[in-house]
């Protein structure tokens, strides 16, 4: 896979594949987990593979959404980790906020695996330069950054079984989560709970992405690199959102590209 030229137009799409193929060998992703990517692949090809103006609005939302919280969390599963964790770790050294792995099929096993990857990336992300426009220790900030979900002593309400746990320092306490490639159910339990869920989500129809209060359509890794470049570089209000909007945006720009064929 690395001998993928920088030059072919799907090099960013293969090697994500392969990361998660190599992730799946190490017992840190659910036998479903590629199946989950290929589907978020066939809405992303109908994108064109990029980051529509729309989810661009989007993502600008969730970052003065985050930045005006008082509790934010970020929650994390396995495939989010692979491919975004470590430009998430970023946004939560800026914010100040915990991470949380939050899986659909729990194992102790695959929480302690993932765990173990997060504190990897972050203890990579602390001896990175720091970023433009930051002010302040990076080193310390970075090393700051919580990694929860080792302890779930927290229950989600609406939920039963492995579902509604969750860390009561994280999930538990948040104001405002960003859930990327999240579940419908919980998105939903916790909208109910008065809790702001922002999304990254591929499927406009899904579920999670017409219930959740602020809606990304757009593939994570590149969603979650500008998310950490807006939140670094602007400081913005929430505005008085509409999400149906977004959706509707993104559809019309999948149907333009069905009608190019």
């Amino acid at each position: 896979m690395a001998d993928i030229p920088t030059s072919h137009p799907r090099r960013a799409s293969l090697l994500s594949r392969q990361r998660l193929v190599d992730a799946a060998k190490l017992g840190l992703l659910a036998d479903s987990a590629l199946i989950a990517h290929g589907r978020g692949e066939a809405f992303d090809y109908l994108l064109n593979e990029r980051t529509c103006d729309s989810a661009r609005t989007a993502i600008r939302e969730v970052a003065a959404r985050l930045q005006a919280a008082e509790h934010p969390v970020i929650s994390i599963n396995g495939n989010t980790a692979v491919l975004a964790g470590k430009s998430l770790i970023r946004v939560a050294a800026i914010l100040g906020c915990p991470i949380e792995v939050n899986i659909y099929y729990r194992t102790p096993e695959r929480i302690e695996n993932l765990l173990v990857l997060l504190k990897n990336q972050r203890q990579e992300i602390s001896e990175e330069i720091a970023p433009k426009k930051f002010s302040g220790n990076w080193k310390s900030k970075v090393e700051a950054v919580k990694i929860l979900g080792a302890i779930s002593d927290g229950r989600i309400l609406g939920l039963e079984g492995p579902r509604s746990l969750c860390s009561a320092d994280g999930i538990g306490s948040a104001d405002v989560i960003l859930v990327p490639l999240e579940d419908g159910d919980r998105c939903e339990a916790l909208i109910a709970l008065g809790k702001q869920v922002l999304v990254i989500d591929l499927n406009p129809l899904s579920r999670t992405a017409r219930q959740a209060t602020v809606t990304i359509v757009d593939e994570v890794s590149r969603a979650s690199s500008l998310l950490f470049s807006y939140i670094v570089e602007e400081k913005s209000n929430p505005t008085d959102w509409d999400n149906d909007v977004v959706l509707k945006d993104a559809l019309e720009v999948m149907a333009q590209s069905v009608k190019r064929i």
